[in-house]
């Protein structure tokens, strides 16, 4: 979402790219360089679609953003950093404020129970290994498992449950799909609004800690963007 976005890019001092995206799309591009790298942010945009100015959220702006952005840089990516919020669950340990790096990511909303579709459904698309980048900025490490709703049913329940899920978003999995076709290393960082498997209906807990949760990003997104530059994949 603009509103986590906006402090990462003015603390890296990142400039609006206009042409970055196809004019017709809602996307948006800030870049410039920290250090020796290249840094692109992006974010979804907001709505005209449906004409409610609300960001745009889910899986289909966030494969599109993804691969188009992955395909403006023509390869030149070294690294796709899927920054945002989550929900956590109880069972595995989570906590308001907890900061994951991701493992793994699945969907637990597209049931398709014809044999074969079910594996494509679910979808797991591993994580790039970032064990050590999790010690550095004492984060812990966890499945994340995406829908397109912020709340979850009885059959999610259990999909969930079946994906070992740690933290629950609405994007991860598009665009480590996005990351698949174009051979790109990624993983997430989230950092957890409300427990999936609380007592708080989902979008009250949510909007009373987005805001702790959002600054919580914003003291981890610098750590993880500095351990990462000058570094191999094998040393994350």
């Amino acid at each position: 979402m603009e509103a986590e976005a906006a402090p990462f890019v003015k603390h890296l001092s990142l400039e609006s790219d206009d042409t970055f995206f196809p004019a017709t799309t809602p996307f948006q591009a800030f870049r410039g360089q920290y250090k020796n790298c290249d840094v692109t942010v992006v974010t979804n945009g907001k709505d005209d679609v449906y004409g409610t100015g609300v960001d745009n959220v889910g899986t289909v702006p966030a494969a599109m953003a993804a691969f188009l952005a992955l395909n403006k840089l023509d390869g030149k990516a070294d690294l796709l950093i899927n920054a945002g919020t989550c929900g956590g669950f109880k069972r595995k340990g989570a906590e308001i404020g907890d900061v994951y790096l991701t493992t793994a990511a699945a969907n637990h909303d597209r049931r398709i129970p014809i044999p074969d579709f079910t594996s494509y459904g679910i979808g797991k698309i591993e994580s790039s290994n970032v064990s050590n980048l999790a010690s550095e900025i004492n984060a812990k490490l966890g499945i994340c498992t995406t829908s397109n709703s912020l709340d979850n049913n009885d059959d999610d329940d259990t999909l969930m449950v079946q994906n070992d899920a740690s933290v629950k978003d609405m994007e991860a999995a598009a665009i480590a799909w996005s990351c698949k076709l174009t051979g790109t290393p990624h993983f997430g960082i989230k950092v957890v609004t409300d427990i999936v498997d609380g007592d708080q209906p989902t979008q009250d807990e949510f909007m009373e800690n987005l805001g702790t949760a959002a600054k919580s990003l914003q003291e981890s997104l610098p750590k993880v963007i500095e351990y990462v530059c000058g570094r191999s994949h094998e040393e994350l």
